[in-house]
């Protein structure tokens, strides 16, 4: 018997690879094939077209983010802990899979409409509740958390951006402590 899950997880992987270093709409249909080394026909037994291939990888990936925030972000620790760890597992996982996160980053603004606002789904809304829950706690001021949910976030997307881009050499997750501090000082700002 066949695996068929098997096949699509190799599919996602190999187009999760074309699309970031191709992009998306320069990717093929038959470059994914060649890629997999199936037919193109096999491709669409699993996924109705490019797009839907590509929705999927950006939503099931998007949740898991979303996921890692809130299990790092609400854990019981004192707040610049939690900013800490939430830095080291996003620039780790930045570090371990740039591809994902070159898709992520570069082609989110494709499916961002097709995210939900809740938690578990988008990574936003989860900083979101991680930061509402430590204004609730009295750890952090009070004050706009969709703002502050920004402002944190640009200091961890940009600096990931600059190492894709090459604007900064290395790795992301050496340039951690950096970063947590400053997110853990805006917060406190």
């Amino acid at each position: 018997m066949r695996d068929g899950s098997k096949t699509k997880a190799r599919i996602e992987a190999e187009a999760l690879k074309l699309f970031a270093a191709k992009g998306y709409d320069a990717a093929s249909i038959r470059d994914l094939a060649e890629a997999v080394g199936v037919a193109e026909g096999t491709l669409y037994r699993h996924f109705r077209s490019k797009e839907d291939l590509a929705r999927a990888i950006f939503l099931d990936r998007y949740a898991a983010l979303a996921a890692s925030i809130l299990e790092v972000g609400l854990a019981d620790a004192p707040f610049a802990e939690r900013i800490a760890a939430l830095v080291a597992r996003f620039t780790s996982l930045f570090d371990e899979d740039r591809a994902l996160f070159a898709f992520i980053l570069v082609d989110r603004h494709r499916h961002l409409d097709e995210v939900p606002e809740t938690p578990e789904a988008n990574p936003v809304s989860a900083l979101r509740a991680v930061l509402e829950t430590a204004m609730r706690k009295k750890e952090i001021p009070e004050r706009d958390p969709d703002l502050l949910a920004g402002l944190i976030l640009g200091l961890v997307v940009q600096p990931a951006e600059f190492v894709l881009y090459g604007r900064l050499a290395g790795k992301l997750s050496d340039r951690a402590t950096e970063i947590a501090a400053a997110a853990s000082e805006v917060a406190r700002t």
